[in-house]
């Protein structure tokens, strides 16, 4: 078996036909995977590219598939995309934004969908109180989750920027302890499992944050910097590739580059990173 020397690691959002920040659509999305599926690439979880950084060997041309913070979309159109490639992703979870209720139907499966609005308007829901309009609910996770096609870790369970919210550093290491905390306890509770995987809200993280969230429990960090992923890699700063809603060949040729730690860090190092 040819071994992996790099481990690219991707960063989805939202995936869906409303246009916006942070989106790809259906169709780029299945592209991708499908290309995934006919190159001979293996999607892993976190916990594969966990023991490849202990110094595990994984295949050649494995790669992760991440998603942010919980989207409806996500269930309405990865979900079925996953499915029918036979992929899996994770999905960084915040748990404070998920609710209660029944699953909603998801492309393919011949009900009408519900509506996935662009990123911009999803925040403005949460903000409002409207979360449940536009993000999972527990009840799609269990589904997606038994179905095979995400697994689920910690985003935080409120998404804040304590660094921006609080007037002191005691007050900034309180909030975050009690946010990563109740993550914990409410994926614990909901899914009877909690990992020591974390993806830093906005990707932001300072010496306070990973000194919390270390002493909380978690030990992989995913960020998002550019970065290639070897046995090198420090777990405090895992590197992942953002997505680009298109279909010219950009997915592939970014597969490459970051599966070849040679060419990688030659590219990162001609575009500064």
């Amino acid at each position: 078996m040819k071994q992996a020397k790099a481990i690219p690691v991707l960063m989805y959002h939202h995936v869906s036909p409303e246009k916006g920040l942070v989106t790809v659509s259906p169709h780029t999305f299945d592209s991708n995977m499908r290309w995934l599926a006919d190159n001979g690439w293996s999607t892993i979880g976190c916990d594969d590219l966990a023991a490849f950084l202990a110094g595990k060997p994984l295949p050649d041309k494995s790669v992760l598939v991440t998603f942010d913070d919980g989207y409806l979309d996500n269930w309405v159109y990865a979900h079925p995309v996953l499915q029918r490639y036979g992929q899996r992703a994770t999905l960084f979870t915040i748990t404070g934004w998920i609710g209660d209720g029944a699953v909603r139907p998801y492309a393919g499966c011949g009900q009408p969908l519900p509506a996935t609005p662009n990123h911009n308007a999803c925040k403005q829901a949460v903000d409002d109180g409207r979360a449940d309009e536009v993000m999972m609910r527990w009840s799609e996770i269990e589904a997606a989750r038994a179905a095979g096609t995400f697994e689920f870790h910690s985003h935080t369970h409120s998404h804040a920027r304590w660094d921006k919210l609080c007037a002191s550093a005691a007050d900034k290491r309180a909030r975050l302890a009690a946010d990563l905390a109740q993550s914990r306890a409410t994926l614990q509770a909901r899914l009877g499992q909690v990992s020591d995987h974390l993806c830093w809200p906005q990707g932001y993280f300072d010496d306070d944050y990973r000194e919390i969230a270390t002493a909380a429990g978690f030990r992989h960090f995913y960020t998002v910097d550019k970065a290639l992923n070897t046995r090198r890699t420090s777990l405090q700063h895992i590197g992942r590739i953002v997505t680009k809603d298109r279909t010219d060949g950009w997915f592939g040729r970014r597969l490459g580059l970051y599966r070849r730690p040679l060419l990688g860090s030659l590219y990162l190092a001609l575009r500064g990173k």
